[in-house]
């Protein structure tokens, strides 16, 4: 009866699947392996009722791979990135895939790759040069994205001229594979987006945010719609000793904390306040930063997506993860995870890392085999 399922049939079923299933049946004979990787309707159907992978990526030279945990089975896995010609380092997940930069040159280069299937292809070049500009990813669905660079130093002008910052927006649409500029901004904004702007932006709303990394914090949003830009003010934000955007449900929300105080999470209100939601338990904060006082604090990051937000410092020393209730999606609940020290019986050791949450796309993609 196997063998003789409809492929729309069989790739409904599959669409039921957690990831590791997946992969599972994928390996067991020619047809089920075809019809996985060619039928679009998995990725975007039931199996996203599972929780999101959480990837670590190295944000030093401490080797070309990722440590990958499955929260199904509670299990890490080491993915190998030989398959990636250049060194780089992570900026963001989107559908399932990986944004990456390259570190071999100092202008911005970007890439992007699936580390399941082990594709990757080179963006194109921005229509402007630049060096260290911040970056924003959009999904636009399942399948498409836009990537958003705003700010940066432009090359020296070959007349004499030095190097100034650049107060432009560039826009890369996966649809049409190109880079067209849209808009400029306040020199001001280009400065703190250059200078003080970490690569990691959150979409809420029509409107894609940056959070500036130096004290006293500010948020900065360019509205997609009609290309305009704003400001917004933090609260506690010459006091915060870390502090993260992240989108929750549809809302905007800030994760900040200090040493002394804990950690708390504000969510932005229609009124453009900011409304506190949640405080981190007292005993897990303290946990999370294991006594490290204000450096453990500072070096703590936050991803979120879908029903679970995670709290991180490095590869070993573990996590918080709030998320939804599987019984009632309106609590969510707090829970530690151990981190990573052996995979399969191999000591790593611990680095600072990047996190990214998200839900692994085992089909080939028709995306990046168009380089």
């Amino acid at each position: 009866m196997w063998s003789n399922l409809p492929f729309e049939l069989l790739a409904n079923i599959f669409s039921y699947l957690s990831p590791d299933s997946l992969a599972r049946a994928k390996s067991a004979c020619k047809s089920w392996h075809t019809c996985a990787n060619n039928s679009p309707s998995w990725a975007t159907l039931p199996w996203r009722q599972y929780p999101p992978w959480f990837l670590a990526l190295p944000t030093r030279n401490h080797g070309h791979f990722i440590c990958a945990r499955n929260p199904i089975n509670d299990s890490w896995h080491l993915l190998p990135l030989d398959f990636i010609p250049n060194p780089i380092r992570p900026i963001a997940a989107v559908n399932g895939l990986i944004l990456l930069r390259e570190t071999t040159t100092t202008s911005l280069q970007l890439a992007i790759c699936n580390p399941f299937t082990r594709q990757f292809r080179h963006l194109p070049k921005l229509n402007v040069t630049r060096t260290n500009p911040a970056v924003g990813v959009i999904s636009l669905d399942s399948a498409n994205f836009q990537v958003y660079v705003a700010g940066g130093m432009s090359e020296a002008s070959s007349v004499g001229g030095g190097a100034s910052y650049e107060p432009s927006l560039e826009v890369y649409d996966s649809v049409h594979e190109n880079w067209k500029t849209i808009g400029s901004m306040p020199m001001e904004f280009a400065v703190r987006l250059t200078v003080w702007t970490p690569n990691e932006s959150v979409y809420c709303n029509g409107i894609l945010y940056w959070i500036t990394s130096a004290r006293a914090y500010t948020v900065m949003g360019f509205e997609i719609r009609n290309k305009n830009w704003r400001e917004l003010g933090v609260p506690m934000a010459d006091r915060l000793e870390f502090a993260a955007l992240v989108e929750r449900n549809g809302k905007l929300c800030l994760v900040g904390g200090t040493s002394d105080t804990g950690a708390c999470i504000w969510q932005l209100e229609e009124s453009n306040n900011w409304r506190m939601i949640e405080k981190v338990p007292q005993e897990l904060w303290a946990k999370l930063f294991g006594g490290k006082g204000r450096w453990g604090s500072i070096n703590t990051r936050c991803v979120c997506i879908g029903g679970t937000m995670c709290l991180y410092r490095d590869l070993g020393s573990g996590m918080l993860v709030w998320r939804e209730c599987a019984e009632n999606g309106t609590k969510w609940e707090w829970h530690w995870i151990e981190g990573c020290g052996t995979i399969k019986g191999v000591h790593l050791q611990n680095f600072p890392i990047k996190g990214l949450l998200l839900h692994p796309y085992l089909a080939s993609s028709n995306f990046l085999l168009n380089e």
